[in-house]
């Protein structure tokens, strides 16, 4: 006790030490938030377009000077060509963002997107048991072969998202979202091209995912994460949990569940738990309670629900 009177400690519990209200940033303010996410579209946008600039052949050459071994050439290629199209996925949180900011209510918002799964999952459904629909289906070349008889991984991205939207706050639904579009892509890309070629080990259901992916992901995710929440107080406990759940659901997918929904919505459970412990003796910022703190700081819409 004389020590603790020695260090001139306030008074209070121990979570005062260590943050104090000045300190303390519940959550993204809107003006950052928003900001990072027209940078993340503009640079998706960009990559996309350099992409399919690119001619076949050139973009095969650049994958072998960047080390990509010959034989991975052309499914890397196949694979670039298919996670550049998920890349429109950031649209999601961009246009969830700029709804909430001109103030359009979150039930709203969760009803639009529920709307657009339901409707997006039919649709799914009748390009797998109507012919005619089958065969004028757009972009069917993105499809794997195993998607041909099944939904396809839009309507299991839409359904993700979707859930993430419902479940969360909006700060967590938007990250546990780019978790999955940025995360996921890496994994795959890094896995397909470079996959074994550091680290000879086999992880994953049958030995199908590899080391740099995995890491790959990792690190995508815990520097997005840092990014969005860098004006929240103590914020690497949360995003690490995050970042470590995201990895290992797209590396395991637990409960048979497609991972474009389980990614979401289980990082989006371990953002909420690490940052209600990071916060367990400030209540009041708790982040279930961060949509209402939002709500309660954004002027009143004008115009409906």
């Amino acid at each position: 006790a004389a020590a603790v009177a020695d260090l001139d400690m306030p008074s209070g519990s121990y979570c005062k030490v260590w943050s104090s209200t000045v300190e303390v940033s519940p959550l993204p303010s809107e003006p950052f938030l928003t900001a990072c996410l027209v940078v993340l579209v503009l640079a998706s946008l960009v990559a996309v377009l350099a992409i399919k600039a690119l001619r076949p052949h050139v973009l095969r050459r650049l994958l072998k000077n960047a080390g990509v071994v010959a034989h991975k050439v052309a499914t890397t290629a196949r694979e670039i060509e298919r996670k550049t199209f998920h890349l429109c996925g950031l649209l999601v949180p961009f246009i969830y963002q700029v709804l909430l900011q001109r103030g359009v209510s979150q039930a709203f918002c969760i009803r639009l997107c529920w709307s657009i799964t339901v409707l997006g999952c039919s649709l799914d459904m009748m390009r797998i048991h109507v012919p005619l629909v089958q065969r004028n289906w757009p972009m069917k070349s993105l499809l794997r072969d195993r998607e041909q008889g099944q939904l396809c991984g839009g309507s299991y991205f839409s359904l993700g998202c979707t859930m993430a939207i419902h479940f969360f706050s909006p700060a967590i639904a938007m990250t546990a979202i780019i978790f999955l579009v940025l995360g996921d892509m890496s994994a795959a890309l890094i896995g397909r091209s470079l996959g074994q070629s550091v680290c000879n080990v086999k992880i994953g259901p049958g030995g199908k995912k590899s080391v740099e992916g995995s890491v790959a992901m990792f690190m995508v995710c815990i520097m997005s994460g840092c990014v969005i929440f860098s004006q929240v107080h103590l914020r690497e406990y949360a995003v690490f949990v995050a970042a470590l759940v995201a990895t290992l659901t797209e590396l395991y997918e637990p409960f048979g569940l497609n991972d474009n929904v389980s990614i979401p919505v289980l990082s989006g459970l371990a953002l909420t738990l690490g940052f209600a412990r990071t916060y367990s003796c400030e209540p009041s910022h708790n982040p279930l309670l961060w949509y209402t703190m939002k709500a309660q700081m954004r002027p009143s819409p004008h115009g409906s629900d």
